[in-house]
């Protein structure tokens, strides 16, 4: 087994494809028109497992940028902890605190624009 895919509520497929494609850098790998939903998975440049980009119906609205209840739930590693950083900011998303050094590497807590808690993390 390996996990393929994680799912991410989103307000919008459109704006949440050009946060992770345009401004992040992040490969379209699917994008499938399913008549009231569309099935949208994006992948980021160092492989791993594929976001699927599922819009919010209904109910679901109130668990948009609260899927893991306030915790960080998702996870990137980098080689270069200053660029894509840098690039994060530049693609909307907002750091609620500068770097820190860990035991197992560089680590900063970010938010996307849909208010969801991520690592981005340069190990050691």
């Amino acid at each position: 087994m390996r996990l393929a895919l994680i799912a991410l509520l989103v307000p919008d497929y459109d704006e949440a494809l050009r946060f992770f494609v345009e401004g992040l850098g992040w490969t379209c790998t699917a994008d499938i028109d399913q008549g009231r939903k569309r099935w949208v998975t994006v992948r980021p440049p160092g492989g791993g497992a594929d976001v699927l980009l599922a819009r919010a119906a209904g109910e679901q609205a109130r668990g948009i940028g609260d899927q893991f209840a306030g915790r960080v739930g998702l996870f990137l590693h980098t080689d270069d902890f200053t660029r894509d950083s840098a690039r994060i900011r530049t693609a909307g998303g907002t750091f609620a605190e500068d770097p820190r050094m860990e035991g197992y590497g560089t680590v900063a807590v970010w938010t996307d624009p849909c208010g969801n808690r991520w690592d981005l993390i340069e190990p050691a």
